[in-house]
């Protein structure tokens, strides 16, 4: 008898391993497109992967006359703000790439993204549940078929155990993984972006603290000329050469100067707070020997910035719209795949009786077969999902082609206003220059009485408001340095970013 009990339990095991094997050799391939950039996509343009127009024009416009360009085709470094020769800034840089608090949450995201992207990828295998206790009682008597009988009050046990698998017949699964690993990389690429971000921000702090020390010692300077000339013009009161409205002008000129003073006082304490609390320090803490900062850094020569095709792979907020892209594509074959039904091969085994019983076979208990489920005949739901994800893939498309386009534009006009602030400072610097002559002449003409000393201010507020222009063209044009290097997005290339063909 035992024999005959055994064969039909084995015949059931190969019949039931041979379904899962034909059912598992009738997966097919993963519904829904197959991602790729899309070939009408503004990265994979020719011209945008050209040089830039800024680059082309300031190239025709050197020449022997003509200052050099200001920047070139060469690649941008990965650590750009090395340019700047600062140890200073690398350490601050440094700091900020540890305790920034933008770059923790993006940190976060990403492990949050990463532990969803493992639970994704779970559904590839088996499941395993396991249940049991113990208790007290007894069951009906007409559950045991027994009519007016009170089964004895005993000890009683149920154990089980069950393991699953879904066959992903038509890549529901396979899909949704796949969506899941692109929404990773996004995250990466967001994460590289704040870095980029943090990096460009300490950068301007530090260089807005020491630039508005530079403009604070040549404001410093203006008001200790007009100092001196306020003295000179008092002795030559006090010796009837000149009136009091002479010594009042000098006066409310001097007024004037060090009423520019605590504006820039204010904007460069703005700055040292800005950069304690960028590298994860209260605002009080900021770095003392930065309030004493006067001279600010800038990158010498003509600086790198590579050409349309090495942005594109380089910008991490291109390199997140990409990945979104692919996410949102495969989420469409998600969608498709909830058309068709879901089987999995279940195995459970169990035992159940009372305690003094344990383990007899008799208590023992199993089954193995394939669950189906389907929903029919109502599609419009899944259809419906379809749609919304069609939609979602056009919208990601267009943000790709935003991004690419913004990145585009502000690298060309970064290149633009950092080409304009040179050529500004080159004319503020000659102006200052011309003005200093005529300063030094006007006071040389006051003093021995050839000129009134309204001649005299209008040279002297002349050179002051020149030396104030100057002070913050060199301000400005170190944050435009900075702002194109934040334009370029440089600092954490991919290894094989996913625009690789981008302009082809």
């Amino acid at each position: 008898m035992r024999a005959d009990r055994r064969g039909p339990s084995l015949a059931l095991v190969t019949v039931a391993a041979a379904l899962a094997a034909f059912l598992a050799g009738c997966s097919t391939a993963p519904k829904g497109p197959n991602y790729q950039v899309p070939e009408d996509a503004v990265a994979l343009k020719p011209r945008a992967a050209q040089s830039f127009a800024e680059q082309q024009r300031a190239a025709s416009d050197a020449g022997a006359d003509a200052p050099a360009a200001p920047f070139n085709a060469e690649p941008l470094p990965p650590h750009w703000w090395r340019l700047f020769q600062d140890s200073r800034l690398d350490a601050l840089i440094e700091k900020a790439l540890i305790h920034n608090t933008d770059l923790r949450q993006a940190a976060a995201n990403l492990e949050r993204v990463q532990a969803l992207e493992s639970e994704v990828a779970g559904g590839e295998k088996p499941s395993v549940s396991v249940n049991g206790g113990p208790s007290y009682g007894h069951p009906s008597g007409l559950s045991m078929l027994k009519k007016d009988y009170v089964p004895p009050d005993t000890y009683r046990y149920s154990a089980g155990v069950g393991l699953s698998y879904q066959l992903d017949l038509f890549g529901q699964i396979r899909r949704a993984i796949e969506s899941s690993h692109a929404s990773t990389e996004a995250a990466a690429a967001a994460l590289d972006l704040v870095k980029v971000t943090v990096a460009a921000g300490t950068t301007r702090a530090y260089a807005e603290a020491c630039a508005t020390g530079q403009r604070l010692d040549a404001a410093r300077q203006s008001v200790e000329l007009q100092r001196q000339a306020l003295g000179l013009t008092e002795q030559l009161q006090r010796a009837g050469r000149v009136g009091e409205i002479d010594a009042a002008r000098a006066r409310s000129q001097l007024g004037q100067l060090q009423a520019a003073l605590p504006p820039l006082l204010a904007q460069r304490q703005s700055a040292l707070y800005r950069l304690a609390t960028l590298t994860g320090d209260l605002p009080e803490d900021f770095p003392r020997e930065l309030a004493e900062c006067h001279v600010a850094p800038r990158v010498a020569g003509a600086i790198p910035v590579g050409d349309g095709a090495a942005l594109l792979r380089r910008r991490p907020d291109i390199r997140q719209a990409e990945r979104e892209l692919h996410a949102a594509t495969a989420r469409i074959g998600v969608a498709i795949a909830d058309r068709y039904p879901k089987i999995s091969l279940g195995l459970s085994a169990g035992s159940a009786g009372t305690l003094a019983g344990f383990g007899r076979s008799d208590t023992l208990s199993w089954s193995l077969g394939p669950l189906i489920s389907w929903t029919l005949p109502n599609n419009g739901v899944a259809d419906a999902r379809i749609a919304q994800a069609q939609a979602g893939t056009r919208q990601a498309a267009a943000r790709f082609d935003g991004v690419v386009l913004n990145a585009l534009r502000e690298t060309e006009t970064a290149l633009n206003q950092y080409a304009r602030e040179l050529d500004r400072r080159a004319a503020l610097q000659s102006s200052r220059d011309e003005a200093s002559i005529v300063a030094g002449q006007a006071r040389r003409l006051y003093q021995g009485g050839k000129v009134g000393y309204l001649d005299a201010l209008d040279a002297e507020r002349a050179l002051a408001t020149s030396d104030a222009a100057l002070a913050a063209s060199e301000a400005a044009l170190i944050d435009e340095q900075v702002q194109l290097f934040l334009a370029l997005g440089g600092g954490w290339e991919p290894v094989a970013p996913p625009v690789a063909n981008a302009g082809r």
